[in-house]
């Protein structure tokens, strides 16, 4: 597979496009993946991890398909270091983990996904701290987390906190990618959910930007699902994201 810094400057722009397998289970997974045969990247997240297990990333992978195992990890150092060693040998690409963990667990993480993909002869996965969740909205934040850090200031404290214990990079709103990224010049990596092509509706995601405004403000990779998995034509909706990509990336 390509090393993950290819994305940075992949002129293919089904490279910039990650699509969230959400809401399926992993026979339609499987099945999905393989129908659009341009699909690069594909996210694995809880619900799905939930019903189909490491076998579902495996056959992922073995279809050729790169995998962003999406399990959000935050738990003691020893914990997090567990999961990311067995994340690691599933042959994941990016792995997210919790930023708010702390520097002990996320460093813990990142050595035990690198020596467990070295021992099992994969390339090392890039870990990625989720900062905060796209589904907040900055004062429902405050209110009922009382935290009363705007997210402005809040969201480059945790990726400052990832990127000194080593993290590869973030997960982070499409909102907050231009300031992520002038503080995080590539190779860090920035990967954004909470992506909408215009005229598309919002669903339950606040803080959106379309993929060419993400890739404009220095997003590496981006999370698409339900406006390319619901389509009525996956394949034309996803072909349209990358022509939208494509053209911001010219």
């Amino acid at each position: 597979m390509a090393p993950l810094a290819a994305p940075f400057a992949a002129a293919d722009p089904a490279e910039r496009i990650i699509v969230a397998l959400d809401g399926m289970d992993p026979d339609q997974a499987l099945a999905f993946a393989i129908g659009l045969p341009k699909l690069r990247w594909v996210k694995v997240g809880l619900e799905l991890y939930a019903a189909g297990g490491p076998v579902v990333v495996q056959q992922l992978h073995d279809q050729g398909k790169q995998v962003f195992l999406d399990l959000k990890f935050h738990d003691i150092p020893a914990t997090m270091a567990g999961a990311c060693r067995s994340a690691a040998r599933l042959g994941a690409q990016l792995i997210t983990v919790h930023a708010c963990a702390g520097s002990e667990a996320l460093r813990a993480a990142q050595e035990s996904a690198q020596e467990s993909a070295g021992v099992a002869g994969l390339p090392a996965p890039t870990l990625l701290a989720v900062t905060v969740l796209t589904s907040w909205d900055p004062a429902r934040f405050a209110a009922e987390l009382k935290i009363t850090e705007p997210l402005a200031n809040y969201v480059p404290q945790l990726a400052q906190l990832a990127a000194q214990a080593g993290i590869g990079g973030c997960v982070c709103s499409p909102l907050e990618v231009a300031q992520l990224r002038a503080d995080h010049p590539v190779p860090f990596h920035l990967v954004t959910p909470g992506i909408r092509p215009a005229g598309v509706a919002l669903g339950d995601q606040q803080r959106v930007l379309t993929p060419a405004q993400a890739i404009s403000a220095g997003s590496s990779q981006m999370v698409i699902g339900r406006p390319i998995t619901a389509a009525p034509d996956p394949a034309a909706a996803f072909a349209a994201c990358c022509a939208e990509v494509g053209a911001a990336l010219a």
